[in-house]
């Protein structure tokens, strides 16, 4: 694949899948995208990652830790159906309280639903607003999440910035997005997958695959995990490191605001 991944200066901003866009045309591109796809996100990330991404979250969660003690809270952001919100909170028995953002409404009402069907809605937020700007005070929550959506945000640096704002003194960033495979034999076998088998099966299930075509290529497009890392620190964070998951398919990294 001769397209090259952007780097820690920067790109992704105009960067929709391979096309170049207008820097303000990414966004609206993206929210049409995952309106088409809100009620079959499971499935998208099962036919993304082959299931992987349960086990990759649980671990996200695990890594995270989160108090067992009434009055921490986390912001899940582009986590609109309450994936990993529902499993940080059950981790904490109950006790954390997860505010949900997403910029997209049709994401928000899966994840309304389902806290309602697993009795988790007096625990949970759901807010609709954009990564890049917060609608919080600064120092506000003990944590931030946020799995496999900072590839779709256009200006990741200010994500980020808005990220270390609203954390507390000793908050925890944590990030969980597809990354570049450093297996030999596997970064051929799994791009083979993506841009060959995951268009097409996503036809063939939703009836439209172009929704799928942009989520392969934003992944080959990422920074690698070192300008990522690169570029979470730059943001402010201290204490940046990341863990490889299924040889480099996804990457969690993390990072303290001290």
């Amino acid at each position: 694949m001769s397209v090259e991944r952007t780097t820690a200066t920067g790109g992704m901003e105009t960067s929709y899948g391979f096309r170049r866009v207008g820097a303000g045309d990414k966004q609206s591109l993206v929210n049409d995208v995952f309106h088409k796809v809100a009620n079959r996100y499971d499935l998208m990330n099962d036919l993304m990652s082959g299931g992987l991404h349960r086990l990759w979250k649980d671990a996200m969660v695990a890594w995270l830790n989160p108090p067992k003690r009434a009055g921490w809270k986390v912001l899940d952001v582009a986590g609109g159906t309450g994936d990993v919100a529902f499993r940080i909170i059950e981790a904490s028995h109950r006790h954390a309280h997860a505010t949900v953002l997403d910029i997209n409404g049709s994401m928000l009402e899966v994840g309304r639903d389902r806290a309602e069907k697993k009795n988790l809605s007096e625990y949970t937020d759901f807010v609709e607003a954009n990564a890049e700007a917060l609608p919080f005070e600064d120092d506000t929550f003990d944590a931030y999440t946020i799995a496999f959506g900072i590839r779709n945000v256009p200006r990741i640096d200010v994500a980020l910035s808005e990220a270390f704002r609203v954390l507390k003194r000793g908050g925890r960033f944590l990030c969980l997005e597809f990354s570049e495979v450093d297996m030999p034999l596997l970064d051929k076998a799994y791009e083979a997958w993506s841009f060959n088998a995951i268009p097409k099966i996503g036809k063939a299930v939703t009836g439209d695959g172009e929704p799928y075509s942009y989520l392969v290529e934003s992944i080959r497009k990422f920074p690698n995990q070192q300008n990522f890392a690169s570029m979470i620190t730059r943001a402010g964070f201290d204490r940046v490191t990341y863990r490889n998951y299924s040889g480099g398919i996804a990457a969690l990294h993390s990072g303290w605001k001290l």
